[in-house]
């Protein structure tokens, strides 16, 4: 099968959209059955974050135009996928030597710290890439698509700036920027949906 300038294209919408279903399924779980294990979520998106990487590179060297955009969607799926990493290799091993030795709990923190700094991040990186393709669609002629993924991706740009300047725990509610970073990567995907060849 030949990787083409359109397909790739598609391919990169259609892993924005799978990892933005992700986000729900595992709040869902964590909300409504604490004791399932979550780590086959986070496994999954490792996969979908490394496909990401590589197909958002390759458009970044196929299309003509929006290079920033792919640009920040590919680095934007490493840092993410760093912070999956660190979720999935870390996050055990500190806690359990914290509950042994409680001197290494700072530790642990860090670990979550970084993990969360990493994938606000990703997420700065979505919203700039969403304002790009937002644009784009904009000037396409389609207004309300380019008007609502402009906007939702400058509100995940800025919340998720803040929650990687403050901390998860600071005085703005992380929630809401894990809710705008879900949310923008939908719209992220409608628009490259609608990327043209010639562009």
């Amino acid at each position: 099968m030949e990787f083409t300038q359109s397909r790739t294209v598609k391919i990169v919408a259609l892993l924005l959209l799978l990892l933005a279903i992700t986000q729900p399924i595992y709040t869902a779980l964590f909300l409504g059955a604490p004791d399932f294990d979550r780590l086959f979520m986070w496994r999954l998106e490792g996969i979908l974050f490394v496909l990401l990487a590589a197909f958002s590179a390759s458009a970044l060297v196929l299309v003509k135009s929006h290079a920033l955009g792919f640009a920040a969607i590919a680095l934007s799926a490493l840092l993410k996928l760093l912070a999956v990493g660190l979720g999935l290799t870390q996050f055990g091993p500190f806690t359990a030597a914290a509950e042994l030795n409680n001197d290494l709990s700072g530790v642990a923190t860090s670990i979550l710290d970084l993990s969360f700094f990493c994938y606000n991040s990703g997420n700065i990186l979505l919203g700039l890439a969403a304002v790009v393709f937002g644009m784009a669609r904009l000037r396409a002629g389609g207004r309300v698509v380019g008007r609502a993924t402009v906007v939702v991706g400058a509100l995940a740009f800025v919340t998720s700036a803040i929650v990687m300047m403050f901390g998860f725990q600071g005085f703005f509610p992380s929630p809401i920027a894990g809710a705008s970073g879900v949310l923008v990567t939908v719209l992220l995907a409608i628009c490259l949906f609608s990327v043209r060849k010639k562009d």
